[in-house]
């Protein structure tokens, strides 16, 4: 019988990736995210899954984890990997987009997460949040979605205190840059951006790489899995560091 994996965001770069990945170890992979002619084409009845919803609808996202739960055998890994991001002064934004960049962010990992708690406890399963270096430092012009992303970590960090009794493991991935919009920097609804589109990184890694590395380290129960270069040298700077740290984001992020 084949695990399943569930992965919110699977149209995007880094989900197909995590996606092609898994199917190659013999998993099926379900997909969810917004409906459209991208994820459409990503399914396959005998690997793959696919099922569009907007996750910031509790309707929407109860029905569609329900049906996952009950068209599936069991429900072993969920990735919560959607996610936009969203590049502004915070002297220049408003509240409302801030609010609406929590709801994609964090509110629909936090929603899925409810629908599958008891799913992965039966599985003895994992819960891995896809987050970023902006969830543990800071990151210039990027307010909301540092914030967004640190309450994700915090959310996650905890439910791995309160899930381990029923052996389960949660753990959080931290990718700096990867590349899976570039050339495409357009906004979407609500000025928001396309992950993986910013003109400002640095080091991009392609999403097969970076879905190789979090993978390996589920594989190894990690309950952190910096992915790359630029993810491993913040997290160590950011720790032992951070003023060292704020200087050198300044000096890269900040140059222009």
């Amino acid at each position: 019988m084949k695990k399943t994996a569930v992965i919110t965001g699977g149209a995007g770069g880094l989900g197909q990736a995590l996606s092609a990945a898994l199917c190659e170890q013999g998993w099926h992979t379900v997909l969810i995210d917004l409906a459209g002619p991208e994820l459409d084409k990503l399914a396959n009845g005998k690997n793959t899954s696919v099922y569009a919803c907007d996750l910031t609808q509790p309707d929407q996202c109860a029905a569609t984890c329900e049906d996952i739960v009950r068209n599936r055998p069991s429900i072993d890994l969920v990735i919560y990997n959607a996610g936009v991001s969203h590049i502004s002064a915070f002297a220049d934004s408003d509240m409302k987009t801030h609010r609406d960049l929590f709801e994609i962010n964090y509110f629909a990992a936090v929603e899925c997460a409810k629908h599958f708690l008891l799913p992965i406890r039966l599985s003895k399963g994992t819960h891995l949040a896809v987050s970023s270096v902006a969830g543990f430092a800071p990151l210039l012009h990027r307010t909301a979605y540092a914030a967004s992303k640190h309450a994700l970590e915090g959310f996650f960090k905890s439910l791995r205190a309160e899930e381990m009794a029923h052996g389960v493991h949660v753990t959080i991935a931290a990718p700096s840059f990867v590349a899976t919009n570039i050339g495409r920097p357009q906004a979407a609804e609500k000025g928001f951006v396309r992950p993986g589109s910013a003109t400002d990184g640095v080091d991009y890694m392609e999403p097969k790489d970076a879905a190789r590395i979090i993978l390996d380290g589920i594989r190894k129960q990690r309950d952190f899995i910096p992915v790359g270069r630029i993810a491993t040298l913040s997290s160590v700077m950011n720790r032992i560091a951070p003023k060292f740290y704020f200087r050198q984001m300044m000096r890269t992020i900040g140059k222009d």
